[in-house]
């Protein structure tokens, strides 16, 4: 194929004839995405397009868009190359001009395909390479060595391409990846020899399926053996399997061992072991404490079962394949950043929804949540009209679903947004009694009590929600990091704020302060002073009217307003809109 110059209609055209094929014009995503860029280049303007320019001006991303956060670009340059290959390599073969998106980069290239025969004949009249003296037996020269390593590569790289849409179709089919994944709790076996100790198992996994039905995100079954399990194999994506053994000799100690297996592949995905001291008389007990220790794993977002779907999430749009599944996934992702681009994916995919799943208790929830935030991450100012709407969001979500958890955590978390903190207690207890093994929910409580002067309270909380959850979120280290300064230990205080940064934009960066002037690290307090002077709430409001809102305990806001005066944030700053 050749490089030409073509002309502005022969692209126009080019363009048309890609836009029109069904692959394409069933995504409007992808068809703004290339006729950005080739309007973009005809207009001579091929130096301007870049990431930010395309996520901006295609997909709607905000002024403050962060590429290497928010990977939209990247995904869709995939998707759209791949469109592309497709398209030349089937129906499109016969066109006499191609647009190329070339690997890496976001300018459009015009190719004129070469004539059958042309490229044979060009090398049979080529002149003969001068070759100075033939290498010994055994040596390639450096030149050869290129040009094969080139071959390679370019063969790689036709093989990528004209398999990655195959290759995406074949995830996005992949089951339990677009769907809710289905796990099948088999019959956990009593491996003690021990009839007395059947007490040990009776009973458990049905309560653990029970209480993985309290998340709603996971299809779970029953099944009393394996060979039930093996009878209905289309049936689950994931099956859970365990037993219960003696421990030490000489105690009455139980051992349990669980294995989560991967249906489709049959190999292990995850294993967890629990050790129960318990004596006989508290085996109910200790049966009630196992389940939730394997339901705290498997619910969570960040669990095994919902590995495939993240991953899908963090490498491909799922633009025409939005669900309640996908966008609660894309709402947890938001959670671990509290990135503005991120809340904006998840809010799209929730708009996205048909009419029937968008007024689902845990939607309308999360929607309200995201509603009520994005007005602190947004660079415009907070309007009351939002916040209403955030209410009447989560009061429709708790008359669909009084008895979901994730519902009443999102409640809660609006009354804490909102400063209302008995109410905002009231309501995490509600959502921990629904849902007792939520650690998203323990560690947000453990949060709110010690940012409203209950630290002591708090701590124990926030330890079990970091010990029990699969990959503890970064906004689990808000009381951690509070812990240590409250003992003046600064260097793991300043650990403990710098993970908790990269989510709480308000809190995070002052935390991080703190601990710096207690290490008297003055390079680290100029790195997070500018974050503070940045926060688009703190400059609506003011730092410290917008603290109040979250922080209860005045010897705490004190604190921070001492050590903010002492890094030289000015006081107009500190009280008022700057």
């Amino acid at each position: 194929m050749t490089e030409i110059s073509p002309t502005r209609d022969e692209i126009k055209l080019a363009l048309e004839r890609v836009l029109a094929w069904p692959e394409v014009a069933r995504s409007p995503q992808l068809r703004r995405f290339l006729d950005y860029i080739v309007q973009r280049s005809l207009e001579g303007q091929g130096q301007s397009i870049k990431a930010y320019s395309i996520a901006v001006d295609v997909f709607g991303r905000p002024a403050d868009f962060d590429p290497q956060a928010d990977p939209i670009v990247r995904v869709q340059a995939r998707r759209l190359r791949g469109l592309l290959e497709q398209y030349y390599s089937g129906p499109g073969a016969d066109d006499p001009l191609r647009i190329d998106l070339p690997v890496g980069r976001y300018v459009p290239e015009f190719i004129v395909p070469s004539p059958p025969g042309e490229t044979e004949s060009a090398v049979a009249s080529a002149p003969a390479p001068y070759v100075a003296e033939p290498p010994s037996r055994g040596q390639v020269t450096v030149s050869w060595f290129v040009l094969l390593v080139i071959a390679l590569g370019a063969a790689a790289l036709a093989f990528s391409l004209s398999t990655w849409g195959p290759r995406q179709e074949a995830l996005m089919q992949a089951p339990g990846v677009l769907q809710r994944p289905r796990l099948t709790v088999v019959e956990f076996q009593n491996a003690t020899g021990d009839d007395a100790k059947l007490i040990a198992t009776s009973g458990l996994a049905m309560e653990v399926v029970t209480d993985l039905e309290a998340f709603e995100t996971v299809n779970v079954r029953f099944a009393a053996s394996l060979e039930d399990q093996a009878a209905a194999p289309g049936e689950s994506d994931f099956i859970l399997t365990g037993m219960v053994r003696r421990g030490p000799v000489g105690t009455e100690a139980l051992e349990y061992s669980f294995s989560l297996t991967d249906r489709p592949s049959e190999g292990v995905v995850w294993t967890r072991s629990i050790k129960v001291d318990e004596p006989p008389t508290g085996q109910m007990l200790a049966l009630d404490k196992v389940s939730l220790d394997l339901t705290a794993a498997l619910g969570s977002m960040r669990g095994p079962v919902h590995g495939r779907a993240r991953e899908l999430l963090a490498q491909y749009s799922i633009d025409g394949q939005e669900n309640a599944y996908l966008c609660r996934m894309l709402f947890d992702i938001y959670r671990d950043t509290s990135a503005f681009s991120a809340a904006e994916r998840a809010r799209s995919c929730f708009g996205m929804l048909i009419e029937r799943d968008r007024r689902s208790g845990p939607v309308l929830a999360a929607m309200a949540s995201l509603t009520a935030e994005l007005t602190r991450t947004s660079p415009s100012p907070v309007r009351a009209e939002e916040l209403q709407e955030a209410g009447d969001l989560i009061t429709a979500a708790l008359e669909i679903a009084p008895t979901n958890g994730f519902v009443w955590e999102q409640r809660a978390r609006l009354h804490e947004w909102l400063g209302e903190h008995e109410a905002a207690r009231s309501a995490y207890g509600s959502a921990l009694q629904l849902n007792p093994a939520s650690m998203d929910a323990l560690a947000a409580r453990a949060r709110h009590l010690a940012l409203i002067g209950q630290l002591a309270e708090a701590i124990p909380m926030a330890k079990r929600a970091i010990e029990g959850a699969p990959s503890p979120s970064r906004w689990y280290m808000a009381v951690p990091a509070l812990e240590a300064l409250s003992q003046g230990d600064y260097r793991q205080a300043l650990q403990y704020a710098e993970i908790y940064s990269q989510s709480d934009r308000e809190l995070g960066p002052i935390l991080a302060i703190l601990a710096a002037q207690g290490l008297a690290d003055d390079e680290v307090v100029n790195l997070y002073l500018p974050r503070v002077l940045e926060v688009p709430s703190f400059r609506a409001n003011g730092v410290l009217p917008r603290l109040r809102v979250r922080i209860a305990d005045s010897g705490f806001i004190e604190r921070i307003r001492k050590a903010l005066g002492a890094a030289g944030v000015p006081e107009g700053a500190l009280t008022r809109p700057f």
